[in-house]
């Protein structure tokens, strides 16, 4: 009698399993590089520089095979509601903070988008996408706020609050997604 489809039919019973976990490991263990000791500096660096931590930064290096170059910030993440003519100082600092990385506003309507531009510490600003847009609307606004800033998308990483700007990362296939929480607490 044989399993049916997608069943994996359990460990294998035969002699040599531990022999072959053993190989399987070392195997994998090979393919991984150890990096010198220079080289993890700069990267653990890098990843303070963006304001990142270094699981975070070495976890996008791995996925995509590239360095992060640019954000994607919501203005929820951001801080910024109707009518508000600056952000949180606390927001906007850490944004002065960053170097080598492009800083772009992903604006929601109901805000200004030259308004936000014009705001310290971005270099800036494109329509958000709307709720009620659909898949493709979605992917072709984002990744047209991404032409117009040159940066490719799996370099870029999208800070946002809400369970649809998490869908934004895996629409425009963006390196990844933080909130503004964990990534400005």
């Amino acid at each position: 009698m044989t399993a049916g489809l997608g069943h994996n039919n359990g460990p294998s019973m035969e002699p040599g399993v531990a022999w072959r976990r053993h190989a399987w490991k070392k195997a994998r263990a090979d393919l991984l590089p150890t990096l010198p000791i220079e080289v993890l500096r700069l990267r653990v660096a890098r990843a303070k520089a963006l304001g990142l931590p270094y699981r975070t930064y070495a976890s996008v290096r791995a996925s995509t095979g590239r360095d992060v170059i640019g954000f994607l910030f919501s203005t929820n993440a951001l801080g910024l509601l109707k009518q508000d003519r600056e952000m949180p100082a606390d927001r906007a600092t850490r944004l002065d903070q960053l170097s080598k990385v492009d800083r772009t506003a992903l604006v929601q309507a109901g805000l200004d988008a030259d308004l936000v531009a014009a705001l310290p510490g971005l270099d800036a600003a494109h329509p958000a996408p709307l709720f009620t847009e659909s898949w493709s609307g979605t992917r072709a606004i984002l990744l047209d706020a991404l032409r117009a800033r040159a940066v490719p998308a799996d370099g870029v990483l999208i800070v946002g609050e809400t369970a649809i700007e998490r869908s934004w990362a895996e629409t425009a296939r963006t390196a990844g997604f933080l909130t503004g929480e964990s990534y400005f607490g």
